[in-house]
């Protein structure tokens, strides 16, 4: 299977006492202590953000390790990645991440990952990337339409709720053609892609909404996603 988890926002760098995203990705993959990767590109590699994922998922049944490009672990970055369970992307700026992704090639790595199996995860920018496009605010005081890597087809719009101009803004671009149809997250809401399709949506928080966002005949679509929450299990 080719799963990618896209997060609207959560998981442990927002919510950290509320492991039920965390868990649920964990948990797709069928191993009792699968190996996960962090990659923090797209925060310039913060340490503090590096040392909020070993705090939490050094806690879980997992074997957590990190992908720094400022400070590379090995030459062979290709078999690190290749040898873990999960690939978990954070969030910070979009357009800085796949440049340096694509001058190191881990744009490509990151494809041959998902074809042999490893489970792609993130939040924000680490939602967005998957996509073939997705909203961003890496140009400073503004939201724009930004490609992405196109594992998955069409858009991308984390922090539905989160921040108040990424709605009416991601509607707009929509409506008028200038971004792809595709998916307003909620913080707390996941899309599990299966080989490319939808196949659950899930969620951390008891309230949170996710759409999928369209036009018809012109007409501004917001389609609400069937959603599970996670804390009924």
């Amino acid at each position: 299977m080719k799963q990618i988890i896209a997060m609207g926002g959560g998981g442990f760098s927002m919510e950290p006492e509320n492991p039920l995203l965390d868990e649920y990705v964990l948990a797709q993959v069928g191993k009792t202590n699968p190996k996960i990767c962090f990659l923090p590109t797209a925060s310039g590699d913060a340490q503090g953000y590096i040392e909020r994922f070993y705090s939490f998922f050094g806690k879980m049944s997992c074997e957590p390790t990190h992908l720094s490009l400022f400070s590379p672990p090995s030459e062979d970055l290709r078999k690190l990645l290749l040898s873990q369970d999960i690939i978990y992307v954070g969030g910070g700026s979009t357009k800085n991440m796949l440049i340096l992704w694509r001058a190191w090639g881990i744009d490509e790595i990151l494809k041959e990952a998902l074809d042999k199996g490893v489970l792609l995860a993130g939040l924000s920018a680490g939602a967005i990337c998957w996509f073939e496009e997705g909203l961003t605010d890496s140009y400073g005081d503004h939201l724009e339409p930004l490609a992405g890597l196109g594992f998955l087809s069409g858009s991308c719009c984390p922090h539905y709720d989160g921040e108040k101009e990424r709605r009416p803004s991601y509607t707009a671009y929509v409506e008028e053609g200038a971004i792809l149809p595709g998916y307003g997250l909620y913080d707390g809401v996941a899309v599990h892609f299966v080989d490319g399709k939808p196949m659950k949506v899930v969620s951390s928080r008891e309230e949170s909404k996710g759409f999928f966002v369209t036009q018809k005949e012109e007409k501004l679509l917001e389609k609400p996603l069937e959603i599970e929450y996670l804390g009924y299990e």
